[in-house]
């Protein structure tokens, strides 16, 4: 008798009317952005940064009820089609997310790969050769290399609450790790060094274009 063949998890769940509501979460610099728009591109579905919506020019923070109303209503308005939010705001409202999204994607590579591109991305907004996270919210060396508020020290600072908050997710939620009745799993961990989060985004383009 032949061995049984393991079940094969799709790269992306969806709904039952093949719907796909995608929540990227990840460490300031881990990718998010770069994964978020490629998977609004492959699925034809529209993406919202919750980085582009939180800040308001000057880098002045939505209020959270704001804020959590605004997503709210771009989730319902798209409901028929399908989404990709990018972004973590749990505790501003961007937990509301987890709630409808039918696949939460964590990137996790390692720090000493994507702190330097995050290193690198700043320089280049810091010259005016790459746009801000939002319109309005420049960012100086003062503020980048001298300041509490650091981009940079805020990906430091928060690559092992990340790690943590998000495993704690994945013991619940993990597709093949999850507590909760299979069909209510849906998140995945993509980590590496790229490849992995490379491979599984041409799975996902597969899917849905064909071989």
């Amino acid at each position: 008798m032949a061995a049984s063949q393991p079940n094969v998890l799709p790269p992306l769940i969806g709904d039952s009317q093949g719907r796909y509501k995608i929540r990227v979460l990840g460490n300031s610099g881990a990718g998010k952005s770069t994964v978020s728009h490629q998977l609004a591109s492959i699925l034809d579905i529209p993406l919202l940064s919750l980085d582009e919506l939180y800040w308001q020019p000057g880098w002045k923070p939505m209020p959270n009820n704001e804020f959590r109303d605004k997503i709210m209503s771009f989730m319902e308005k798209n409901a028929s089609r399908g989404w990709v939010v990018d972004g973590d705001y749990v505790r501003m409202g961007g937990a509301v997310v987890h709630e409808h999204a039918t696949d939460v994607i964590w990137l996790d590579p390692p720090l000493l790969l994507y702190f330097p591109r995050l290193v690198y991305r700043t320089f280049l907004r810091l010259i005016g050769l790459e746009s801000s996270c939002s319109v309005g919210c420049s960012e100086s060396i003062r503020e980048v290399f001298f300041s509490k508020s650091s981009i940079l020290w805020w990906c430091l600072s928060q690559h092992r609450v990340v790690i943590d908050r998000n495993s704690a997710q994945m013991k619940i939620w993990g597709l093949e790790v999850g507590s909760r009745p299979p069909k209510e799993r849906k998140m995945r961990r993509l980590g590496g060094w790229g490849s992995e989060v490379t491979d599984w985004l041409q799975s996902v383009w597969k899917m849905v274009k064909g071989p």
